[in-house]
C-alpha cells in the first residue's frame, strides 16, 4: 500500500548534526536493539517539541552537546502503519514468526524492558518489527517498505485518572532515505 501523503517531521539531535543536515549530508539510521519500531531514521510527525525534548533528554544522557531541531518534509510511500488495522492485525503473525526464528537458533526472543511503566527500551518490539519488515521485504513483489509509524503513548498522566499521557506522540522511523524530500531549520520557538 502506498501512502501518497507528505507530512512535516522532526527529528531531534546535537546542533552540528542539525547543521550537517541542513547541509545536505544524509540523516544516519539508528540500528539500536531497542528502537521501538526497528531500523531507520526516527522523526515526531508534526512534533517539534517532543523532538526537542528528545534532544535535550540526550544531552543529560552526555550524548549531544547542544540540543537542536531539524524539521523534514516526509513522504510516507509504502508505509507499514501501526495507526491502520490492516496492519496491527499482522503483529501477531510477526511475533509467532519472529518467536519461530529465534527458537530455531536456541536463542530467548528479547523483552521490552525499562526503569518506567512506558518500558522505553523496546527490544521486543525492534527484533519482531525488523525480522518481520525483512520478512515482507523478501517476500515481496514489489519494492520494501519505507517506512513505519505508529503512535506512542508515553509519560505521566495529563491529569488525574486520565488515560491520556503527557508525551503521547507519533513516530516514523525513515527506512529509505528517498522519503525524506527535504529538511529545513524549524522556526518554532525562536
Amino acid at each position: 500500500m502506498r501512502y501518497d501523503r507528505t507530512i512535516l517531521a522532526y527529528h531531534g539531535c546535537d546542533a552540528k548534526v542539525a547543521n550537517q543536515l541542513l547541509a545536505g549530508e544524509p540523516f544516519k539510521p539508528s540500528a539500536n536493539d531497542f528502537n521501538w519500531l526497528g531500523e531507520g531514521v526516527y522523526f515526531w510527525e508534526y512534533g517539534h517539541d517532543r523532538a526537542l525534548r528528545f534532544a535535550e533528554f540526550q544531552k543529560e544522557q552526555g550524548k549531544v552537546s547542544k540540543p537542536a531541531v531539524v524539521g523534514a518534509i516526509l513522504q510516507l510511500g509504502r508505509c507499514f502503519d501501526l495507526l491502520d488495522t490492516r496492519f496491527t492485525a499482522e503483529l501477531a503473525q510477526a511475533y509467532e514468526h519472529s518467536k519461530q526464528l529465534y527458537e530455531a537458533t536456541g536463542t530467548a526472543l528479547p523483552k521490552n524492558e525499562g526503569k518506567t511503566p512506558d518500558l522505553k527500551l523496546r527490544k521486543l518490539d525492534c527484533a519482531v518489527l525488523n525480522l518481520y519488515l525483512q520478512h515482507l521485504d523478501d517476500h515481496s513483489s514489489g519494492e520494501p517498505l519505507q517506512t513505519i509509524r505508529a503512535a506512542f503513548e508515553e509519560g505521566d498522566a495529563a491529569f488525574p485518572g486520565s488515560m491520556i499521557r503527557r508525551e503521547t506522540h507519533i513516530q516514523i522511523a525513515v527506512r529509505d532515505p528517498r522519503c525524506v524530500l527535504g529538511v529545513f531549520r524549524p522556526m518554532i520557538g525562536g
